[in-house]
């Protein structure tokens, strides 16, 4: 049986003021009336059932997730002591669905990307899910790419097919490569051979297993010991403060042997930054986009207003630039450093007077 694992415990540092320590990205209203996790969910509707949904958040975040959806098991709601990266988080995740179904196949996604195209997504996650049954590989989906983008993650797949599952190909990845320069990503785009990493993940409970026990053997004898206990949140607890903090992505997939990669194009974005809900809000004639808030733009281009207060704001004689107000904070950015709002984070942390603003 199918069974999604929603990965939904990160910071969203990158969009402070918005997002703050209590209540990240993944659970705000950025686009439309539903949270971002909310329509992770909802786009899984007929593919995947509401109580083999598994959401791994903070432990801080559970509330958040009991109030915006429902239908979910509680005890499929895993809340993280501390912060230990993607590959404990999938492991306790295995651990947890190979004792409740041996046969588990495990849908492994992000809770705060934005898809377009739904339909087209589950029919590559059928593709994904039959490819990991059948021939026990680790799948992932790979995004055609369309511009030479620096800041995703690339797959480099066989020039070949290797498989043909439900009429659409399906390749052996070569090697997977971090966030490139711009001179490499044209390199990629040009030779057609390199998808862009959505960090989406389909495997068997058991083969995800396996390849831990070979690869990350200290994660492994946690989870052994995770699978012998009870589950209960202080075994969960003593696994994820056992761990080490490794991806998923390091720790076993740029090792494993037998990975396949579904290659599709569906409107996939990852949402990494306020330039992403840029491209993404409705923009005007000259590519400026309001959220939430009455804006004026005077001889102005290419920039976003997002605001909470519903304050008049008003830009003039400006261009790529996102404005972001909430009740106790602004944020005034050049879009293509949209990125470094991290690094503001990080000074506020830093400050014991300006903590408050985090």
């Amino acid at each position: 049986m199918n069974y999604a694992v929603i990965m939904a415990g990160g910071a969203g540092t990158r969009f402070w003021p918005k997002s703050r320590k209590i209540k990240p990205k993944q659970f705000l209203n950025l686009f439309g009336r539903q949270s971002m996790i909310s329509k992770t969910v909802d786009r899984l509707t007929g593919f995947i059932r509401p109580e083999n949904i598994m959401v791994i958040t903070n432990e801080d975040y559970r509330h958040h997730v009991n109030e915006q959806l429902q239908g979910l098991k509680e005890s499929f709601i895993i809340g993280e002591p501390v912060a230990r990266n993607t590959a404990p988080c999938v492991a306790s995740a295995a651990s947890i669905l190979y004792d409740e179904d041996p046969e588990a196949i495990m849908i492994v996604l992000p809770a705060d990307h934005e898809i377009e195209n739904s339909e087209e997504f589950i029919r590559l996650l059928e593709t994904a899910a039959e490819t990991a049954r059948s021939e026990n590989s680790l799948v992932t989906i790979g995004i055609e790419p369309n511009r030479p983008e620096t800041g995703y993650g690339y797959i480099r797949r066989s020039e070949e097919p290797d498989l043909n599952v439900k009429t659409r190909d399906v390749y052996k990845v070569r090697n997977f490569t971090e966030k490139p320069d711009l001179k490499k990503a044209e390199q990629f785009l040009n030779s057609g051979d390199y998808l862009w990493n959505s960090g989406i993940f389909i495997w068997k409970a058991e083969t995800i297993i396996k390849e831990f026990k070979t690869h990350l053997p200290e994660i492994y004898r946690q989870m052994e010991a995770l699978m012998e206990s009870d589950k209960s949140r202080e075994q969960i607890n003593r696994f994820y403060e056992s761990c080490p903090s490794v991806s998923i992505d390091y720790g076993i997939m740029e090792k494993a042997e037998n990975v396949h990669v579904v290659p599709g194009s569906f409107g996939w974005n990852d949402v990494g930054s306020w330039k992403a809900v840029h491209e993404l809000t409705p923009k005007d004639v000259h590519g400026n986009a309001a959220g939430g808030s009455n804006a004026v733009y005077l001889q102005s281009h290419s920039s976003l207003i997002h605001s909470e207060s519903g304050k008049l704001i008003t830009l003039v004689g400006v261009e790529n630039i996102a404005v972001v107000e909430t009740e106790d904070a602004i944020l005034v950015v050049n879009l293509d450093n949209a990125q470094m709002v991290k690094d503001v984070v990080d000074l506020l942390d830093s400050d014991a007077n300006l903590k408050k603003y985090l």
